[in-house]
């Protein structure tokens, strides 16, 4: 978070909640009332103050108030870099993950230390090429890769992913049982008690 927002949260601490306003779509776009936010110096802020909350809500933190986010997809959208790294579309690398997730349209998302990252289409090609069969070296054939997109949810895929150093099991996962499954509110909405607009 900014100094400036740290010092106004510590001057207001009871600023109500702003709920619907604000999201984030599948491109890592910000949006405010559903219009793209193209001012670069107020996506830049938003991504320097973007958290989640211990309910799983992401937010902005805009100086003492708190602006929940409605997630098109998921909260972190990566892109492939010409290094072959991963950076969130708020700039934060991704170095760490636990898993990969393919729902019943082959999206990607990653389960990292940093939360749920979905690997932007235009870079599903650097999925593919990152995927191995399970104790295999040999990249995925296309009847594999099939085979594991039409498993039943929560089933093993026999496929693996490289990433950073490591081989990450593959699961699938069906759209709408990804915030559950990967700990995320895709619109977040007042909690009993909370103050809020």
């Amino acid at each position: 978070m900014d100094d400036w927002v740290e010092r106004a949260m510590a001057r207001m601490p009871n600023v109500p909640a702003l709920f619907g306003w604000l999201g984030l779509n599948r491109r890592g776009e910000w949006l405010i009332q559903g219009e793209v936010i193209r001012h670069r110096r107020i996506v830049d802020t938003i991504a320097r103050n973007y958290g989640v909350d211990e309910y799983g809500r992401w937010f902005f933190q805009n100086g003492p108030q708190r602006g929940y986010i409605t997630l098109e997809y998921a909260p972190l959208i990566a892109r492939v870099q010409a290094d072959d790294r991963l950076v969130t579309h708020t700039g934060q690398p991704i170095d760490k993950a636990r898993g990969l997730y393919l729902d019943e349209d082959s999206n990607a998302v990653l389960d990292s230390d940093a939360g749920a990252v979905l690997i932007q289409g235009a870079d599903l090609a650097w999925v593919l090429e990152h995927l191995r069969a399970s104790g295999s070296d040999a990249e995925v054939e296309e009847a594999a890769l099939a085979e594991a997109l039409e498993a039943a949810p929560g089933r093993p895929t026999g496929l693996e992913l490289v990433f950073a150093g490591e081989r990450l099991p593959v699961h699938r996962c069906d759209r709408a049982d990804m915030p559950a499954t990967l700990g995320f509110v895709a619109e977040p909405a007042p909690r009993d008690g909370e103050n809020s607009n």
